[in-house]
């Protein structure tokens, strides 16, 4: 599941282009203080300054120390930030990762899984298919090592997802079932992705989903 930054939109928190559920942060108890906000704008600059720079001169031609002295911060800061060259280019991995996850564990009694999970695939189609996309999932296309990042990402998630919805006791399917429809509800975001009318898609591929559902 790719879930780049963007070089002209800010992320966390989501600009204006950002449709709602998708890039919205999960809501604090409490407003972040000053020191939350100063690392969340330091981690912004570096992964849009990041981009910039992939896009203007080819992901394998910059390297972190470039990023991180276009960005005027230390390499280890960068490094505080991100865990790797790769993951600048998925800032927003762990967070999506997380909406993911919570529409099963946060989704109201008696709410059928598999529409709540359509809407929020949904909501990430539009995000991740917005204007000024297509440059940045053509780099990750052609680039061997994104592939492979976003491959780990998309396990990582099915992962993740399979895991919550195995623990709703509401739910109760087998393990096998759980990671099977997990797997299948990652994948539609990469397929409908590449369709010609994704939100389209995203109601055909969850309609199989559903029937596969509820045959388990």
């Amino acid at each position: 599941m790719t879930v780049p930054t963007t070089p002209t939109e800010p992320t966390s928190p989501p600009g204006s282009a950002t449709p709602p559920g998708a890039g919205e942060s999960p809501r604090p108890s409490t407003p972040p203080g000053r020191r939350e906000r100063k690392k969340a704008a330091t981690r912004q600059k570096i992964a849009h300054t990041a981009m910039r720079l992939f896009l203007e001169r080819g992901y394998d031609s910059v390297g972190i120390r470039d990023v991180a002295a276009e960005a005027d911060v230390a390499v280890t800061t960068l490094f505080s930030h991100f865990a790797s060259k790769e993951a600048l280019v998925f800032e927003q991995d762990d967070h999506f990762e997380q909406r993911l996850t919570q529409t099963v564990t946060e989704r109201a009694p008696h709410e059928p899984l598999i529409p709540a999970l359509r809407d929020e695939v949904h909501a990430m189609v539009r995000h991740c298919t917005a204007d000024g996309s297509a440059a940045i999932y053509r780099m990750i296309d052609e680039t061997r090592a994104l592939r492979e990042y976003e491959e780990s990402m998309r396990l990582r998630y099915a992962e993740s997802l399979a895991t919550d919805i195995a623990a709703d006791p509401e739910l109760s399917r087998t393990t096998t079932a759980c990671r099977t429809i997990a797997r299948f509800v990652v994948d539609a975001y990469a397929l409908a992705r590449e369709a010609s009318d994704p939100q389209a898609a995203v109601d055909e591929i969850f309609r199989m989903i559903e029937a596969a559902w509820d045959a388990t």
